[in-house]
């Protein structure tokens, strides 16, 4: 009897530690291993790898949490995994080459299709496509604001991010920047967007209710190719992924002034903050690493090995 209760109490140890850590995680498209990479947000280190398909890359959260969409660009769909279980839920066809998505508070999915020079809306519950908006060539970024009315898309080769009013998904404005938009975030009130211009080498600062660009700041040296972008928590500070250049900017929101260059790995991709927003996490393609930077000090405490070139990256802490 004595040993049915300790095997007992060792089973529920070990569901709850299982419990604990599927709260606590950070995963990330490896788009030439087309895996996953599963890391454990507390103890630093790759818990899993789940092979998921032809070059996955966009990686996303459902509003409650409880289902993960990736991104499978080379297969024109995206799975659904269950980001406890690590299972896969079910899939769906998401036109062609998607790449990057952004989710909705209402749960929907909106999705750029860069070969055909548009976004789609999708419920990912049913995989039925609601709305497909044409928008300029090579669409890219996907950003919505946090009460969901609007989104925007940015287009690389058209130079413009197009807002889009989500009620309805029509476009209400195109705003011209510089040259090849990558990503964009809003600020909490929705009224301003930062984006950043990949060949320009450049972050703007837009008014969304003006259609207009506020404030054009440099990211550097020639080497700087920025391409995504996210806001501290008090909105004080973005930090651009500077691509070729190998290092995170820290930039001042206001000025758009450069605060701190933090290196990290070849080639850096995509940005993703923890909930408490201490922690950022790097996906640096070429090095096939993650880099996890402090925010409180702006530097780098350490570097993961995951797959050949990491590119989204999303934090499942709360």
């Amino acid at each position: 009897m004595r040993f049915f209760y300790t095997l007992l109490t060792l089973i529920l140890f070990l569901s709850n530690s299982v419990v604990a850590n599927a709260d606590n995680r950070i995963f990330v498209t490896n788009e030439r291993s087309n895996t996953v990479s599963v890391i454990d947000a507390k103890s630093l280190n790759v818990e899993n790898t789940i092979e998921i398909g032809e070059r996955p890359r966009g990686i996303g959260l459902s509003p409650n949490g409880n289902e993960l969409y990736i991104a499978i660009s080379e297969e024109n769909k995206i799975v659904v995994m269950d980001p406890d279980s690590l299972e896969i839920l079910r899939e769906f066809k998401a036109g062609s080459d998607p790449e990057t998505f952004a989710v909705h508070p209402n749960g929907n999915i909106y999705i750029s299709n860069e070969d055909d020079a548009k976004a789609t809306v999708f419920n990912p519950k049913t995989g039925e496509k609601i709305a497909e908006i044409k928008v300029g060539l090579e669409p890219e970024g996907v950003a919505i604001s946090h009460d969901g009315e609007r989104v925007i898309i940015t287009s690389e080769s058209t130079n413009m991010l197009h807002v889009i009013r989500a009620s309805e998904n029509i476009i209400e404005s195109n705003i011209l920047v510089g040259s090849r938009p990558r990503s964009a975030v809003f600020t909490k009130s929705g009224d301003i967007v930062y984006a950043t211009a990949e060949i320009s080498g450049e972050v703007v600062k837009v008014d969304i209710n003006k259609a207009k660009i506020i404030k054009t700041g440099s990211t550097g040296d020639a080497k700087s190719k920025p391409k995504d972008v996210i806001l501290s928590k008090d909105e004080k500070i973005i930090y651009v992924a500077g691509g070729r250049a190998n290092k995170v900017i820290v930039m001042d929101a206001d000025t758009l002034e450069i605060i701190k260059n933090i290196p990290v790995g070849k080639r850096v991709w995509g940005l993703a903050m923890s909930s408490d927003g201490q922690r950022i996490f790097t996906t640096n393609g070429v090095s096939g690493t993650v880099s996890v930077i402090n925010t409180v000090k702006n530097e780098v405490i350490k570097t993961i090995e995951v797959g050949k070139f990491p590119w989204g990256v999303v934090v499942k802490d709360k």
